[in-house]
Parts: structure tokens; C-alpha cells; sequence
């Protein structure tokens, strides 16, 4: 069977770990490679609190996220990873943009909307198509195979994630490749499963990375905001 190439686009650092860290650990395992492109530095989320609390908003908390995100994808195996905006994920001819965290408020315990912060170089203030042309951009350059990203929702209704399935597909569509829509429930549905109980030590290491956003204790997950979670240690694609 021929390896195929998954590129897993992302809004934010910790993202890549939280939604699909089993599924590149499975990828792996199989024998496909995996790259990863994150939209924007999470500029606008929270973070744990404590000294990290005064950094919100700040360059030095978007440099603190950014050598999070290296740690991580490191320790996922992930063969490849940029910023949306920056080369190789850059349309061609256009110049290098930096896309910035939209926001979000608590619509419900669990489900987010828009937060009122978006500024003129957030991602849900850029053009669909530019967004678009710069994933493709980057899927050239790596020759990904399949396309993945959240569900039509965002997963839970972030308007960057939200952007981020839409542009997806859209690219994944322009290149004539498959999309695939992130699955966390394993009661589908699903086209495949991957078990990454066997990278219990790799996946681990992905979540330790993000000090600023969560702690994790065994398979417990305390999010900045106080919510209780797990490690999602198994988690599936659907095609769309």
C-alpha cells in the first residue's frame, strides 16, 4: 500500500495535539507522513492562570505558543508544519501575511461563537479564497495526499475552526483530493478509526507542551478555563 501524505489544518496551537494528536500518532504508525499548518498564534486565548495571565495579547505570549506548537508537533512526529500565510503556505505571487486569532465567547458551557475582538487581520476577517489559495498553496508544497480538519461546527463553534473547515475544503476540493472531517465520538460516524493507545508516551509529551493551556494528570485534562476533559487517545475521519 502506497503511504499517503496528511496534511492537518488547524486554527490554533494545541489544536494539531487536542483533535488530532492520536490520529497523526495512528497515521504514523501505519506508515503515512503528516504535516500540519495552524492558522493563526492563538493570540486572543486564554491561558492558565498565574505569571502566563499577564502575557495575554502580548508578542511574547504568541512566542511562547509558537515554541509550544514546535515542542508538540515534535513529539507527534510531525514531518512538517507552518503558518498559514507565511511560505510555503502563501499563495503564489502574494506577499507574506500574518493571520491573528479571531476570539471566542462561551455561547453555552460547551459551545463557543464569535467574541466581538476580531481585528482586520484576523482569519475570519480575511477573504475565503485567499485563505483557501494559501492551504492549497501549502498542500502543494508538501504533496499532501488527503486534507483533514474539523467539522462543519468547528467542533465546538469557534469562528476560526469554523473558518478552517470551510477554507479546507474548499481547498481540498481546488486539488481534486479528499477531505476528511475530524471524529472524536467513537460512536461515529466514521470511515476509520485510529488507536493511539500504544503512543501513550509521545502523545503525553504533546499534551505536556502546552503549559499555558491546560494541565494534564494521567488521562486528565484541566482546560484554562476550568474544564474537566481527557486525552483523546483514539479518534477517526470521515470523508466528506
Amino acid at each position: 500500500m502506497t503511504a499517503r501524505t496528511y496534511l492537518l489544518c488547524h486554527a490554533h496551537p494545541d489544536d494539531e495535539t487536542l483533535a488530532t494528536g492520536a490520529i497523526a500518532l495512528g497515521l504514523r504508525a501505519r506508515g503515512d507522513a503528516v504535516v500540519v499548518l495552524t492558522a493563526s498564534r492563538g493570540e486572543l486565548g486564554d491561558v492558565r492562570p498565574g505569571p502566563f495571565a499577564l502575557l495575554v495579547g502580548t508578542p511574547e505570549l504568541a512566542a511562547i505558543r509558537e515554541r509550544e506548537l514546535v515542542t508538540a508537533v515534535a513529539a507527534l512526529g510531525v514531518v512538517g508544519n507552518a503558518y498559514l500565510g507565511a511560505p510555503p503556505a502563501r499563495a503564489e505571487g502574494l506577499p507574506p501575511r500574518r493571520y491573528t486569532d479571531s476570539g471566542m465567547r462561551w455561547v453555552t458551557p460547551t459551545v463557543a461563537g464569535p467574541g466581538g475582538l476580531a481585528g482586520p487581520e484576523s482569519l475570519t476577517a480575511a477573504d475565503l479564497d485567499e485563505v483557501t489559495a494559501d492551504i492549497a498553496a501549502f498542500a502543494r508544497a508538501t504533496h499532501a495526499t488527503d486534507l483533514v480538519s474539523y467539522d462543519d461546527d468547528g467542533g465546538y463553534g469557534h469562528p476560526d475552526h469554523v473558518r478552517m473547515h470551510h477554507a479546507t475544503r474548499a481547498a481540498a476540493t481546488l486539488l481534486g483530493l479528499p477531505f476528511h472531517a475530524i471524529v472524536t465520538d467513537p460512536a461515529g460516524p466514521y470511515d476509520e478509526w485510529l488507536d493511539a493507545t500504544s503512543e501513550a508516551e509521545a502523545l503525553n509529551s504533546a499534551y505536556d507542551a502546552y503549559k499555558t493551556q491546560f494541565v494534564r494528570d494521567g488521562d486528565e485534562v484541566t482546560h484554562v478555563g476550568g474544564q474537566d476533559d481527557r486525552v483523546i487517545r483514539a479518534a477517526g475521519l470521515r470523508l466528506a
